[in-house]
């Protein structure tokens, strides 16, 4: 681990200006940089600790959704009144991420800045990653790529996106609330990722020095029917082969709105406007859940070692959706 400098920020003001310092960065939880700091994968020369800052708060917004402020735990979140009765889809899939001692560290703005998996990103043994030395290569194209994309990758990066909270907003239309020296913006959850393009060291559109401050949920119709559904190696403690968030709205059995969004399969959560699409003014019978299914990996693409993911995740969307319709707006 190379020497770098700490210092912890007082107030947001005093974050920002300290992060404008080349080579600055934030730390929260740390569930995620500490990893990297230790492997090598990142060499900041400053950490900015921003865990004293209030932004920790859950509270209703006057539209009737919620905001939840960027250093909410993610065990405070998923426990939290509001988000397990508005939002149970976000309380599943933060359940279903990581260990209880992660999640009792793991911030939302952390988790939504956790960089993608790639064995050969995380390995600095390996001189070949364009996500850790742009213009040297992807090793994983021809190499162990068994957990990699089949949706959205580029010919410079094949990683995925971990997240499985990030799904889970994706699906609820979140917004992400960030902050700059330049003043507040907000980001849409779809366009908060990037794919990789010729840019895979850019995992966000976030420029640099701005900090997440919040997420916005807007009132939802999906507290009823609902489920995120995570497939992965091991019962617990593992990131997602392949996961989805199912999310419907249903009137008289027919489909009135609905969400399909996989994870594990793209360098962000991968949305299908086209599985949606083909729900909407059906009767969620097993041929709209097998059409919605097709549509949502249309154009995946495998490699040597995932060709697997892309009847997995058909699968998956399939069983995701069938239990959406079962449930009973409780978790």
């Amino acid at each position: 681990m190379n020497s770098f400098s700490y210092e912890r920020a007082a107030s947001i003001d005093d974050a920002l200006q300290l992060a404008a310092q080349p080579g600055a960065k934030f730390i929260g939880g740390g569930t995620n940089l500490l990893d990297l700091l230790k492997g090598g994968a990142e060499r900041p020369l400053r950490l900015v600790d921003i865990t004293r800052l209030a932004l920790a708060d859950i509270a209703e917004l006057p539209n009737g959704g919620v905001r939840i402020g960027a250093l909410a735990r993610n065990s405070d979140t998923a426990n939290h009144p509001l988000i397990r009765q508005r939002y149970p889809l976000l309380s599943q899939a933060l359940v279903a991420g990581a260990s209880p001692q992660l999640r009792n560290m793991a911030t939302t703005g952390g988790n939504l800045m956790q960089r993608t998996r790639c064995y050969y990103f995380y390995d600095t043994a390996f001189d070949m990653c364009n996500k850790r030395l742009p213009g040297s290569g992807c090793a994983a194209k021809e190499g162990q790529n068994r957990i990699h994309a089949i949706l959205g990758a580029s010919a410079d990066c094949i990683a995925v996106n971990p997240s499985d909270m990030s799904v889970a907003l994706a699906a609820l239309d979140a917004v992400v609330r960030v902050r700059g020296v330049q003043g507040e913006r907000s980001i849409p959850m779809a366009d908060f990722h990037r794919l990789p393009g010729n840019m895979p060291q850019l995992d966000t559109t976030l420029r640099p020095g701005e900090l997440i401050t919040a997420v916005d949920l807007p009132a939802s119709p999906f507290a009823s029917h609902f489920h995120y559904l995570k497939i992965r190696d091991r019962a617990s403690y593992a990131f997602a082969l392949v996961s989805v968030a199912a999310a419907l709205e249903i009137l008289d059995g027919v489909v009135h709105s609905a969400r399909v969004v996989l994870g594990g399969v793209a360098h962000k959560p991968w949305r299908s406007l086209d599985a949606e699409s083909a729900l909407i003014g059906h009767r969620l019978d097993q041929a709209a859940r097998s059409a919605a299914a097709r549509l949502a990996v249309q154009g995946a693409r495998g490699y040597a070692h995932n060709e697997f993911k892309i009847e997995l995740a058909r699968r998956a969307v399939i069983r995701a959706l069938r239990r959406a319709e079962l449930a009973e707006g409780t978790i």
